[in-house]
């Protein structure tokens, strides 16, 4: 699995075989990931194999983001102009086939560094999670992700953590 490779979904694509075990996940890149991208309202990446480049191993996608600044930790708040909203990146879906384990943290990295990437073009200072599961939360505090203040379901990442990884 060394020869693993990110790039933006395509025809070329086999979503059919993906299953990662949430049915919602495979549901979304099956029926409305091309939706989504053609309507601008999220960007679809998948991670492939180059002994096979049309299997997707996961996907990630990104869309902008905005949370409220009084959201945050009053030690992030400090850190931060005070605007009632700060621009983000939102993780909306992170899925990989169950038929390769271990790769979440390999498609994580990859979004973390794409988001890293463009953020001098479009700001962003942090990356923000929706946790479906218990798993998925302690995945990401795994990696770094803090928790907001009120909502227990979301994560999220500042920036500068994301520095130190690019």
């Amino acid at each position: 699995m060394s020869g693993l490779f990110s790039q933006p979904l395509a025809t070329h694509h086999d979503r059919a075989s993906f299953q990662c075990g949430v049915p919602e996940l495979d549901s979304y890149l099956q029926t409305q990931a091309n939706q989504d991208v053609r309507r601008k309202v999220a960007a679809v990446y998948v991670l492939a194999d180059r002994a096979n480049p049309s299997a997707i191993v996961g996907y990630y996608t990104l869309s902008s983001f905005a949370v409220e600044t009084a959201d945050l930790p009053d030690e992030t708040q400090k850190k931060l102009p005070r605007y009632p909203l700060t621009p983000a990146t939102l993780i909306g879906r992170l899925a990989r086939d169950s038929r390769f384990p271990g790769i979440g943290e390999k498609l994580l990295v990859d979004a973390l560094k794409r988001v890293l990437l463009h953020a001098g073009q479009v700001a962003s200072a942090a990356v923000v999670v929706d946790v479906k599961n218990e798993a998925a939360r302690r995945f990401y505090l795994k990696h770094g992700f803090l928790p907001f203040r009120q909502e227990a379901g979301r994560l999220f990442l500042p920036m500068k953590a994301i520095q130190v990884i690019g």
